[in-house]
């Protein structure tokens, strides 16, 4: 990893965005550019509720996203109806947003930032994902690796399958850009399947084309690439190069609709929920063409 890229330091000590920082004004301006006709897709899943009266494991569906819902309400008098919701931000069965202090390598996060002083058990103070409040809006391409299938098994992705989607979709990846990866899987249901994912190769393509987002059905492989990083997304993509990340993307609606158009780019808007100190928060990424 020594000798991996790193943009730890490239936008000061202090930094809490990232690769975003790579949005600059003029790239937020072709971005709107993106959007000709109006048509909007979400990249969300739609996820399942478990009601608490199940109990604290309660599963409406294999592998519950954990939200429990609990009414509130009294005698016969009309009244506002409300929820209590207990969610885990980083399960598969909800798209979410990765902060920057979701992963620590080494008791660090980025930039340099030791675990003990990012984050501690009032929440997040360095790297949370609400730092993206502000919210995402750049150019979106949609790199799709298995069109009309799905990826092999286990495949390891490399820079080669990701310049090959790049002319298929005849898309020039420019700096600034977010990343949307299809590979034709879903996590949340593939079981004890063995996943297919990024290998270290294609996460340096990103930092080569100055990525800015990543987003996907698929992530990092499992189990591991052997003689590759493990976990080479989160390890490096976001800790290193602080490319936040999209996880739990559902990208068939949006390959769909890029392959009925003939075209591969778009405007993405990404609204982070201002909730504080967290290392992930469910995030509905929108497509507008």
């Amino acid at each position: 990893m020594e000798t991996f890229p790193t943009n730890w330091g490239r936008w000061g000590a202090d930094d809490q965005l990232g690769a975003v920082n790579l949005i600059t004004g003029e790239v937020r301006a072709r971005a709107a550019a993106e959007a000709r006709t109006g048509r909007t897709v979400s990249l969300a899943r739609v996820s399942a509720i478990a009601p608490l009266t199940g109990g604290p494991t309660a599963s409406m569906t294999a592998g519950s996203t954990g939200v429990q819902t609990v009414m509130m309400f009294t005698g016969d008098a009309p009244m506002a109806m409300a929820e209590v919701m207990i969610m885990t931000p980083h399960h598969p069965e909800i798209t979410h947003l990765d902060g920057l202090s979701h992963m620590v390598v080494d008791g660090q996060v980025y930039p340099g930032i030791a675990r003990s002083a990012s984050s501690g058990p009032a929440g997040v103070r360095h790297g949370a994902a609400d730092a993206f409040g502000d919210g995402i809006l750049t150019r979106g391409v949609l790199l799709d690796l298995a069109p009309g299938g799905a990826l092999p098994e286990h495949h390891a992705v490399t820079a080669d399958d990701l310049d090959a989607a790049a002319r298929r979709g005849g898309v020039e990846v420019r700096s600034g850009d977010a990343l949307i990866v299809r590979g034709g899987w879903e996590r949340a249901t593939a079981g004890d399947r063995d996943l297919p994912g990024m290998t270290s190769g294609a996460v340096r393509w990103m930092h080569d084309h100055e990525i800015s987002l990543y987003g996907g059905d698929i992530g990092d492989a499992r189990p591991p690439i052997a003689g590759d990083v493990p976990g080479a997304l989160h390890r490096l993509a976001l800790t290193r190069l602080a490319i936040p990340l999209l996880d739990g993307v559902n990208a068939e609606a949006l390959a769909a609709v890029c392959a009925e158009l003939d075209r591969y780019t778009f405007m993405l808007v990404v609204g982070a929920p201002r909730i504080a100190g967290t290392t992930g928060l469910p995030v509905n990424p929108i497509a507008v063409f």
